[in-house]
Parts: structure tokens; sequence; C-alpha cells
């Protein structure tokens, strides 16, 4: 069994997300103001998935993780960016 190893994050690296996380929240409210037709749930999307990236990797110590639970979580999303996928050519072929 592998030995566990503690991980304290530091507190300029907590800082420095809570900026990236403010950074982005304020372009997805600054996408809102623009009109990008049938594109504008993707920009929304794409804002969204960067800010769940960056939580997993750093609230959820992610980046310490082995190749397995990264992949795995990958999995997680690849299967459900399908499903969007999905539900967005269903709407757009009735």
């Amino acid at each position: 069994m592998k030995k566990e190893e503690t991980h304290i994050s530091s507190y300029t690296s907590h800082a420095i997300v809570l900026i990236v996380l403010l950074f982005l929240t304020a372009i997805s409210v600054l996408v809102t103001g623009w009109h990008f037709g049938p594109f504008s749930v993707a920009v929304a999307l794409i804002i969204a998935s960067i800010k769940v990236r960056t939580v997993i990797t750093h609230f959820m110590h992610m980046k310490f993780e082995s190749l397995f639970m990264k992949l795995m979580v990958t999995g997680v999303f690849v299967l459900f960016a399908l499903v969007i996928i999905i539900t967005f050519i269903d709407y757009y072929l009735r």
C-alpha cells in the first residue's frame, strides 16, 4: 500500500485561484452582454469548464492524485461532454 502524503496549500496559491476564478466570473458576466447567436451557450460552457477544472485541480487536490484517478475524472467529463453534444444535436435536428 502506498504511503499517504499530506498536501498543504499555501495562502498564495489560494489567492491566485481566487483571482483567476473572479476573473473568469467577470468574463462570463461580460459575455452575457455580447450576442454570439447560437454559440452563446457554447461560450458559457467553455468558461464554466475552465472554472470547474481550476476548482478540481486546486481545491480537490487532483494535481496530487495518481494517473488512474486523473483518467477516471477526465472520463467522467468526456462522457458529460458527449451527453451535452448529443443533446444539442437532438435539439438542432428537431
